[in-house]
C-alpha cells in the first residue's frame, strides 16, 4: 500500500469521530428540548449544563478535526 493512500484511509478513520459528536449533540438538544416542555420554570438552569454538554461534545469532534489533519499533512 502506497504511504498516500495509507493516509488518506486513516483520515477517513479519524474523521469518524465527527460521526459520533454530531450524533451526542443531537442527544443533548433533543434532551434539552424535552425538558423545558415538560417544565419551563427549570429552563434557566438546565440551560447552562446543555451548553457545557454541547462544549464537551464539540471538543471531542474538534479533537477528531486535529487528528485527520494531522495525519494529512504532518506525517
Amino acid at each position: 500500500m502506497d504511504v498516500a493512500a495509507a493516509k488518506l484511509i486513516g483520515a477517513g478513520l479519524a474523521a469518524i469521530g465527527v460521526i459520533g459528536a454530531g450524533i451526542g449533540i443531537g442527544t443533548i438538544f433533543a434532551a434539552f428540548i424535552t425538558s423545558v416542555a415538560r417544565n419551563p420554570a427549570a429552563a434557566g438552569s438546565v440551560t447552562a449544563m446543555t451548553w457545557i454538554g454541547f462544549a464537551l461534545v464539540e471538543a471531542i469532534a474538534l479533537y477528531a478535526l486535529v487528528v485527520a489533519l494531522l495525519l494529512l499533512f504532518v506525517f
